[in-house]
């Protein structure tokens, strides 16, 4: 795994800034420990910092094709690259290397921008073609490589695998996004392909941007979309079968590496997984990691222990103790924009622990969303069985009264708390799913802010992100729009963002098989009723897993990577939120209504409610302020910044 960085000038052949292109490298050392490349020429530079995977000795990048006129900088894995070179070779191209990256310069000479079509795996590069004086950027289907860019007013674009690489240039607008906050205190992570900064913007998943010099630089191309078309009618039996075909053939593509490999494993149906596949493809034991929590109703390791033993692997676990929050400012400082999914902690942990013992880690991330694993998708069903029930005419007034009459009743049984259920039965589909999985719902968000940062956002919702999404789905059934919407969503800027940056923090490589496209877009096929079936989610794969795991490992429930936020708050973090949420750095922004703010630190201190959430979102949102942002206050609204 590495890190990319660069510069390049759309109007001319300007002499390159050496020094601020080495800082921009060299802020991203943890990326890639190993080397440093550059390549300078006018009009361009390219940084490249390198963790070595395949091709030890002769992968180093920048890498050139055979006459040095087309560069790349690379971070990330092309697992067919084995199956490419033939064919590349068999129309000229010669290789001096045995590295996957050399695939992409002869790939682009090939067959042009259309070359990450050929491509499986996951990646952000950077091309620079000199005969036609083009920067061409890609990233990966899945959005597993993150990759920020911004066009500066100087004419030149940069671009980095993070956002502190673009905030090494004077130039960059660092500037606050009013719409960004709004997403953020909706989502827990700024949504792609806006950044928390005006001047900065993240390249989405299977998007592409080629730039010319002396052209106008035109808006991303998606080159992939996943369709769920649900009409492959395959038997149970018949679709188990060809499940473990696949998931086989996508884990011994991720296992090639010339550097000690293994696989986390937190006693989840998908890491478990994804380890058994792994243990039967591998003639040694397989390097498994895990962690361990203190507090008992965190713990999984009992259910890791069990597959760790089954299939003999090299077992590594550490304890995780509960009051383990010393990391808030350097989670802070490692995400550059904030983000609030509390895991990013004992994703860090684990990541640490398995760079002890080795340098590449398989994961099970991106089964929930395929398989449909998560809860919420069981709820919104049964929601959907409501709604269609009833006209939206007739339903709205209903239950919208229903919903603000009913009292929030956190601390009672779950039948008893009814007042989520009557809003979300008072929207539409995806109203009703973005409310669901909304940190700080409509209504909160409004009492949250300000009436003058309001103001900034003219009108703009953090759920045009999900209706922007919706409008490309192509399908109208329950469960694959919802599936859709959290492959677009929650697994590129929740998922992907937190593995990437806990382990590049620890120049760890992770991959993950579960998000292999072509397994993706097999899954997308399948019909619905073979991911959910009554109150089981992850159907197939359970019934496919069943020769491979024990049952006490499918068939419990599902338990998450969580910290125990609402006691932190309540017992050895209770001085600091409040310092926090209540102090100067929030309120100096003035995004915020100090009364709510109040309210949601002495009701959840005193037990009366759970803000917990809330509370962790503003705990880092105030971290990212003092430890990132450099205390910029927010952009004026205009249409460019809200609405771009």
């Amino acid at each position: 795994m590495c890190g990319i960085a660069g510069i390049f000038d759309l109007r001319g052949r300007r002499d390159m800034p050496r020094e601020l292109v080495q800082q921009m490298n060299d802020v991203q050392f943890h990326r890639g420990p190993d080397e440093g490349g550059f390549h300078f020429e006018p009009g361009v530079a390219l940084a490249h910092r390198r963790l070595s995977i395949i091709d030890l000795a002769t992968g180093q990048q920048p890498l050139f094709n055979e006459d040095g006129s087309v560069a790349v900088v690379f971070n990330g894995e092309i697992y067919n690259y084995g199956e490419l070179v033939p064919e590349l070779e068999a129309l000229g191209h010669r290789f001096h290397t045995r590295s996957d990256t050399e695939v992409i310069v002869h790939a682009w000479e090939s067959w042009g921008a259309s070359c990450v079509a050929r491509f499986r795996g996951m990646f952000a590069f950077a091309l620079y073609d000199r005969a036609q004086q083009t920067l061409f950027l890609a990233r990966d289907r899945l959005g597993v490589k993150p990759l920020y860019y911004a066009l500066l007013d100087d004419g030149t674009l940069i671009f980095g695998s993070e956002l502190k690489v673009l905030m090494q240039h004077p130039g960059l607008d660092r500037r606050i996004d009013p719409c960004a906050v709004e997403e953020y205190f909706a989502l827990g992570y700024v949504a792609e392909p806006r950044s928390i900064f005006c001047g900065a913007r993240k390249l989405g998943p299977a998007e592409t941007l080629c730039v010319r010099r002396g052209e106008a630089p035109p808006r991303p191309h998606a080159y992939w979309d996943v369709q769920f078309d649900l009409n492959n009618p395959m038997s149970l039996e018949d679709a188990s079968a060809e499940l473990l075909e696949r998931l086989r053939e996508s884990v011994r593509l991720r296992m090639v590496s010339e550097v000690p490999l293994g696989a986390f494993l937190s006693g989840g149906v998908d890491s478990s997984a994804v380890v058994a596949t792994m243990a039967g493809l591998s003639a040694e034991p397989v390097n498994t990691c895990s962690i361990a929590f203190s507090d008992p109703a965190f713990n999984e390791t009992e259910f890791a222990r069990l597959v760790a033993e089954r299939y003999r692997t090299r077992h590594h676990v550490d304890t995780v103790e509960s009051d383990d929050f010393d990391l808030i400012d350097q989670l802070a400082a490692l995400y550059d924009e904030p983000f609030a999914d509390s895991s990013a902690i004992p994703t860090w942990r684990v990541c640490q622990l398995a760079r002890r013992h080795v340098t590449v880690a398989l994961s099970g991330d991106g089964g929930d969303e395929s398989f449909a694993g998560y809860r919420r998708y069981r709820l919104h069903l049964m929601e959907e069985r409501l709604r269609s029930a009833m006209p939206h005419g007739v339903r709205r007034p209903l239950f919208g009264l229903l919903g603000r009459l009913y009292p929030k009743a956190d601390w009672a049984p779950r039948v008893l708390r009814a007042k989520t259920t009557f809003q979300a039965l008072a929207r539409d589909s995806v109203q009703a799913y973005f409310h669901s999985v909304s940190i700080l719902r409509d209504e909160q968000r409004r009492s949250l802010f300000s009436p003058a940062f309001r103001a900034t956002l003219g009108g703009y919702e953090a759920l045009e992100v999900f209706r922007h999404h919706a409008a490309r789905a192509g399908t109208d059934d329950a469960l694959a729009l919802v599936q859709y919407l959290d492959l677009k969503t929650y697994l590129v800027g929740d998922i992907n963002t937190k593995v990437d940056r806990a382990s590049m923090a620890h120049s760890l490589e992770v991959r993950e098989p579960l998000m292999d496209h072509p397994l993706v877009e097999w899954l997308a096929s399948l019909p619905s009723s073979l991911k959910v079936r009554g109150h089981e989610g992850k159907f197939l794969f359970k019934r496919a897993l069943e020769p491979m795991l024990p049952d006490e490992v499918l068939y419990r429930p599902k338990m998450g990577f969580a910290v125990p936020l609402a006691r932190w708050f309540r017992g050895p973090l209770r001085e600091r939120v409040r310092a926090a949420v209540l102090g100067e750095t929030l309120a100096a922004t003035g995004y915020f209504n100090p009364a709510t703010l109040q309210h949601l630190v002495d009701a959840h201190q005193s037990g009366l409610r759970d803000y917990s959430a809330p509370l962790w979102t503003l705990l880092m949102f105030e971290a990212f302020l003092r430890n990132a942002a450099g205390g910029v206050l927010p952009a004026e609204r205009t249409e460019a910044v809200c609405h771009a």
